[in-house]
């Protein structure tokens, strides 16, 4: 499994804008109709990637904590499925399935919206505030498939609980580390 950094984007930035089908139903959903609340979590993730096989629980309980906290999530994985298959809306549909996940799960086809976002791995995290300014990117915690650091979404919720009391978040942020971004030839 290769081992890639996230880009750090420039904090303040603003989101990219995208517009998607969800894989449970292919309802195309935008970034402002998922951007409100305390801010939006973006997620670029997939299905076979062992890295995100090694947080997806901690995702759902991020998701069910911070869903009622008023904090909006939404994945989107960007894989070529052709030579990833696994990663095909149909399996991310079943993930999203089998986790319980209860936010949108967006498929990325083209690749634009990774590019766009400069997203390079999976799992690849961008928090921004409600005028979708970029205040987080990096890493969900210090945890990775055979290292003892506990998965427990450390750094994530730091930064959700500085969005809903309204603080600074620490600009202390580290990049996340995954699989690369599957791009099409």
């Amino acid at each position: 499994m290769a081992r890639v950094e996230s880009k750090m984007v420039d904090l303040g930035s603003e989101a990219p804008d995208f517009f998607l089908p969800e894989v449970r139903n292919n309802e195309k959903i935008g970034l402002y109709d998922v951007l409100g609340g305390h801010g939006l979590l973006v997620m670029f993730i997939s299905r076979h990637c062992p890295f995100v096989q090694h947080i997806k629980k901690q995702i759902t309980n991020l998701a069910s904590e911070y869903l009622e906290k008023g904090v909006r999530f939404v994945a989107i994985s960007s894989n070529d499925v052709a030579n990833y298959p696994d990663d095909h809306p149909k399996k991310l549909a079943e993930m999203a399935e089998e986790e319980g996940w209860k936010f949108p799960f967006l498929f990325d086809e083209s690749q634009d919206v990774a590019r766009s976002y400069e997203a390079m791995c999976t799992p690849d995290f961008f928090s921004t505030i409600k005028k979708a300014r970029l205040v987080y990117r990096g890493q969900l915690d210090g945890s990775r498939p055979g290292n003892d650091v506990p998965c427990d979404g450390r750094d994530l919720r730091v930064a959700m609980e500085a969005l809903i009391k309204g603080h600074k978040i620490n600009l202390d942020q580290k990049p996340s580390i995954g699989c690369n971004i599957k791009w099409k030839d």
